[in-house]
């Protein structure tokens, strides 16, 4: 997977290659889709979500330019992979997941995994963002919408990186946005196809 699909495919960064070598995709795979755990594609993981691609999974986590000491706001975060991976990489990662029983399935494969220390589960609504966490040095949102929320602008840190699909559901473009001196540029990464981001209500649970 790393060298035939990242690298080969211009993942260049060595921590984001290092880190998809050593997290275990299959644990965070629900078990019928286990057999194609490294295939490069999505795979669902039920209540009509799914598991990224590995290759996007790494391409988001690239952009973000992670040193190793920042905190990391995560949106969507499902079965727990993405943050999985995020965590090898920043000081410190907030996961927010709309359905319990994802957030729940997150937390298990984390603990299970050895990967819960500096990575926090929450499940709330990610298109709020995460007010008590803010800020962030960088954020990366795994589905998509017309439009980045305000709400994960205004929870970016000065500087900050935010990756995000953007766009219909049926053709986005993975932004990249970069606050600083008060200004937001953006540019597109590559043309992608999230889930869509979902609202919900009620008060965070962590």
């Amino acid at each position: 997977m790393v060298e035939r699909q990242l690298r080969a495919r211009g993942i260049h960064d060595e921590r984001v290659l290092a880190a998809m070598l050593e997290i275990p995709r299959e644990e965070f795979v629900p078990e019928p889709h286990r057999a194609s755990s490294y295939a490069d594609e999505p795979a669902s993981i039920g209540h009509g979500q799914t598991i990224s691609q590995p290759y996007m999974v790494a391409l988001m986590a690239q952009v973000l330019e992670l040193t190793g000491t920042e905190t990391v706001l995560e949106v969507g975060g499902g079965c727990g992979y993405h943050a999985a991976v995020l965590g090898a990489l920043a000081a410190r990662v907030i996961t927010v997941e709309l359905v319990l029983e994802l957030a729940e399935l997150a937390r298990q494969n984390l603990e299970r995994t050895g990967r819960s220390h500096n990575i926090l589960v929450v499940n709330a609504d990610g298109s709020r963002g995460y007010a008590d966490g803010a800020p962030y040095d960088a954020i990366s949102v795994a589905a998509a919408a017309p439009e980045v929320p305000p709400a994960l602008l205004e929870q970016l840190n000065d500087p900050g990186r935010l990756t995000m699909p953007v766009g219909p559901s049926w053709d986005q473009e993975l932004l990249v946005l970069h606050k600083a001196g008060g200004r937001v540029t953006s540019r597109v990464a590559t043309y992608c196809r999230f889930v869509p981001l979902r609202e919900g209500p009620g008060p965070a649970r962590d």
